[in-house]
């Protein structure tokens, strides 16, 4: 699973506050900016979390997504159903639904 760094919750934050970072050390942060004032340790350890937790709860659409029939697939079918013959359709949807049967949302 992907962590989720100090560098990216700043990010978050703060979007486009000038500062460096080594080693996804809280400790071994420059900061230049002189817009904002630099997080605390608990306010970027929050935003980790929070980042963490989002990331984690969408796995399940970066597993749908490349399992998904092309949209050309839906384009056509769609086509068909204009010349009311629907059968690419419904097996259109039948592959989408198989997809997200397969990678359940979380509850």
């Amino acid at each position: 699973m992907k962590k989720i760094t100090i560098h990216q919750a700043i990010g978050s934050l703060l979007p486009g506050a000038e500062f460096s970072i080594r080693d996804d050390d809280y400790n071994t942060i420059d900061w230049w900016d002189e817009v904002y004032q630099k997080p605390t340790e608990e306010e970027v350890e929050s935003e980790v979390a929070r980042l963490q937790t989002e990331y984690s709860q969408q796995e399940y659409q970066r597993q749908r997504a490349p399992e998904y029939p092309d949209l050309k697939e839906l384009a056509d079918a769609l086509y068909w159903s204009s010349k009311d013959d629907n059968t690419k359709l419904d097996e259109y949807y039948a592959k989408c639904e198989a997809v997200k049967t397969k990678y359940p949302k979380p509850e």
